[in-house]
């Protein structure tokens, strides 16, 4: 990548090696009495402050650990082949020539984005087809505001690779301007900062939830004997869920908080476009300790919405998704639907790993949907997707509200219905807490 400054504008001389050996001597110090802390701290799992004070010190550490490799690379050099993982190859740097609409990537950069460095770098109008829909607008507006107002840019938007993964990036720059003062080229630095955000989200939704829900014996007796009501999950303020709907479709989804002391199942429930105006439908549960951490389910959503955007049919999505979380420190999924809907033949497709069937009312009569895959619905049908902590006989409940549920005017009225039915204070044979998802064909 050819260099933007001017002659009028040296490169600034980097620190002098003692310097910065004393800085990275000083950081690690850091580090070791920060983890030495963390180890002697007892974190009780259940408590929502110890869950918080524990995410705190696994911040600091991630921090203090890319600290401690910013500051090598400054010793150092940058390394000729980063090792695959490291801080110095999720750092990235590109330059886009406006005059000649040529594209210079570091090799970093095409590790980032999941691509050959082998293969010809994205122009800038190519470069959104790799970022997520909703955040396009977002890397439109930088590069607009860098080339037209000579603004720097400054902003994180995310990717999706062509394996699926969603990866969260950092991007810094800036025009470079020519002889007579217009916009020659634009430079960026790129850095992939998914860990660090996970992390940083963790805290803050251990903090929220830690305020919004203190909770002593008498509230504790209180939640055991009020009725449950359908509400947003604790990670629903992480993604937008389409609450208008889809194309053909009136949506609502909501979290059945189980009794005092019942275990948290990390649910999800979530709706996404497919190509064309097809829509994905999904709900599932996450399984292990951490499944209920409130970034848990918001990843395993954008993971799907990334397969869904790369292409992937609902029947690939069980074997894919499974294959994706084994990569990472996500739990695995313990049960998930998926559907695809197409509004144009009222078809729908599901597969399922581990997780009840679909829930299908019309006419007065409910029944789940048989291991065929594929029904066709229609006008004024109400379909339920739930997570797996229902035992039969609430399933069996369920079904003998169809003549309700099927005259239901909206799917939020259907998943109220469902709220009523099991939010009593015995549960009505759940296992512990449950996402549910209505979905109401409309003309």
């Amino acid at each position: 990548m050819s260099s933007h400054l001017s002659a009028d504008r040296p490169a600034a001389q980097p620190p002098g090696h003692g310097s910065v050996e004393a800085l990275i001597s000083q950081a690690r110090r850091l580090r070791g009495d920060v983890d030495a802390v963390r180890r002697d701290a007892r974190h009780d799992a259940a408590d929502p402050r110890g869950r918080w004070q524990r995410a705190l010190y696994d911040l600091a550490l991630h921090q203090l650990s890319d600290l401690d490799e910013h500051l090598g690379q400054l010793r150092d050099g940058p390394a000729p082949a980063p090792p695959p993982g490291s801080l110095l190859s999720r750092v990235g740097s590109a330059e886009w020539n406006l005059l000649t609409d040529e594209a210079d990537w570091s090799g970093e950069l095409f590790r980032i984005l999941g691509l050959d460095p082998a293969t010809t770098p994205l122009s800038l109008d190519e470069l959104p087809s790799l970022v997520l829909a909703e955040d396009r607008s977002k890397l439109t507006a930088m590069v607009t505001g860098c080339l037209v107002d000579a603004r720097p840019i400054d902003g994180e938007f995310r990717v999706v690779r062509p394996d699926g993964t969603v990866r969260t990036v950092h991007m810094m720059g800036e025009p470079v301007l020519d002889a007579d003062g217009s916009t020659a080229s634009m430079w960026a630095v790129l850095r992939d900062v998914s860990e660090l955000r996970r992390s940083q989200r963790v805290v803050s939704e251990t903090r929220d939830s830690l305020h919004r829900h203190p909770r002593d014996a008498a509230s504790e007796q209180r939640a055991a004997v009020e009725p449950r009501e359908a509400v947003p999950p604790p990670w629903h303020a992480l993604l937008r869920f389409p609450e208008r709907g889809r194309p053909g479709l009136d949506l609502a989804g909501g979290y059945l908080p189980a009794h005092a002391g019942a275990p948290r199942c990390g649910g999800w429930y979530d709706a996404c476009p497919l190509p064309g105006d097809e829509t994905l439908l999904s709900v599932g549960g996450l399984a292990g300790p951490d499944s209920s951490v409130p970034p848990a389910p918001a990843l395993v959503i954008s993971a799907l919405r990334g397969l869904a955007a790369g292409g992937a049919r609902p029947s690939e999505l069980p074997d894919r998704l499974a294959r994706l979380l084994e990569s990472t420190a996500l739990p695995a999924v313990q049960g998930g639907v998926y559907c695809g809907y197409r509004p144009h033949t009222r078809t729908l497709t599901w597969a399922h790993a581990g997780a009840p069937a679909p829930l299908l009312f019309r006419d007065g009569t409910g029944h789940e949907l048989d291991a065929r895959a594929t029904a066709t619905l229609e006008t004024g049908d109400l379909l339920l997707l739930h997570t797996g902590r229902l035992l039969p006989a609430a399933v069996r409940h369920l079904l003998a509200l169809a003549p309700r549920l099927s005259g239901a005017g909206s799917a939020q009225e259907g998943v109220r219905l469902v709220a009523e039915a099991l939010g009593g204070p015995d549960a009505s044979g759940r296992r512990d807490d449950v996402c549910v998802l209505a979905a109401r064909v409309t003309p």
